[in-house]
Order: structure tokens, then C-alpha cells, then sequence
């Protein structure tokens, strides 16, 4: 049976160990007018907020750059402080970040730099065992079905190479053994990964 084709960006498998689900809080600003979703790689940028948390921006999964971590949960209101629910139009159903901001956004990130991942790739090359210690990009997308709201990001399966820096480190095929045959080598398949590039296991990484 062919790999179902269901991408949902990156979701943390494990760390050194089990999976302990630890994050930190990063901040969104309401001038940024990119979309976000859990399962979406961020990167570090300039500035934060006015207590201090850093900010962050979409990754884009190119050569060369740098990961901060995976966003894994949205916040419905501000992160310090006295959370208030006053003015805020709470929609629990709603696990997204918009394009369009009226404010800025607190999103969980697994920052750990010895965090695991499992990503779909993007079924245009069939992968095979060759694969497995390999790197590669990978593409950003948003899921187009806005009942889901979930990451579309995958791996890009036309980069895998030895090259060094390239941002995903693969670590073999993520062993799922349902629905159908499971997963499986060819188009489509769930890649265990991580990150080659990261902004707090490498030394003299440039400030913002």
C-alpha cells in the first residue's frame, strides 16, 4: 500500500530520551504578516516584546539557515503578567497564527537542539534506503484546509544530499507500523529528523 499523503510539518518524536514536551514562549508581532502554524520551524529575529521575550519568524528551510525550534502550541492570550481575558476574543478551536495580526501572538517552542522530528516528504522523489544519513531542505507550505490549521511543511525530497549545511540531519524512516503497510521507502514517506542547523547547539552563531 502506498504512503498516505498527510503532511504535517514536524512533530517532536524525542529528545536524548522519551519526549518530555518542555518549551519556551517566543513572540509573534502584530507587523509580521506571515501565517503560523503548530508543526512550523522558526527561526530567531531582531527584537521582542515589551517584557522581554524574544521574537521569532518563520522559517524558511533554506541552505545554510539556522533553527530556533518548532512551534508546538499557540497561547490565546498574552504570556506574562496577569492574563487577561478582557477585549479578547477567545476561539479555542482556532490553533493558528494569522497572516493578518490585529495583535501580537505568544507561540510554545520546542527549542531543544537535541530534539527529534518526524516529517513527511514532499513526494517528489521516491527515497530509498540511500537516504537515510543524508540532509536536506525543506519546503514551508501552510496546510490548505483551514479546518485543520496545522503545519504543510515538508521535507524536500529533490535536496538530499551530503551537503553540510543543509538545515535537516535524516535519521532513517519513522517506523509507523498503520495505517495500510505503514510507512514505508518511495513518495510520501515520514522521515525521522533533525536539526543540522541550530541556533543554540552551535557555537559562534551570529546575534539579530
Amino acid at each position: 500500500m502506498a504512503n498516505v499523503i498527510a503532511p504535517h510539518g514536524f512533530t517532536p518524536i524525542r529528545n536524548n530520551g522519551m519526549y518530555s514536551g518542555q518549551t519556551n514562549i517566543y513572540f509573534i508581532p502584530s507587523s509580521d504578516v506571515l501565517q503560523y502554524n503548530i508543526g512550523d520551524a522558526v527561526k530567531t529575529v531582531a527584537g521582542g516584546d515589551t517584557n522581554g521575550i524574544p521574537a521569532v519568524q518563520k522559517s524558511t528551510g533554506a541552505n545554510s539557515e539556522y533553527q530556533r525550534g518548532v512551534i508546538v502550541g499557540v497561547l490565546p492570550v498574552q504570556a506574562v503578567g496577569v492574563p487577561s481575558l478582557v477585549g479578547v476574543p477567545l476561539q479555542l478551536e482556532v490553533i493558528n497564527v494569522p497572516a493578518t495580526k490585529t495583535r501580537g501572538y505568544y507561540v510554545e517552542v520546542n527549542d531543544d537542539p537535541n530534539a527529534v522530528y518526524q516529517i513527511q516528504d514532499d513526494g517528489l522523489t521516491a527515497l530509498t534506503a540511500t537516504a537515510c544519513n543524508k540532509n536536506a531542505t525543506f519546503t514551508v507550505a501552510n496546510n490548505a484546509n483551514a479546518l485543520i490549521e496545522i503545519s504543510a511543511t515538508v521535507l524536500t525530497s529533490g535536496t538530499v544530499a551530503t551537503t553540510a549545511t543543509f538545515p535537516l540531519k535524516m535519521r532513517g524512516l519513522y517506523q509507523q507500523v498503520a495505517p495500510g503497510s505503514g510507512n514505508q521507502y518511495g513518495v510520501n514517506a515520514i522521515w525521522v529528523v533533525s536539526f543540522n542547523l541550530h541556533e543554540l547547539s552551535a557555537s559562534g552563531v551570529a546575534g539579530y
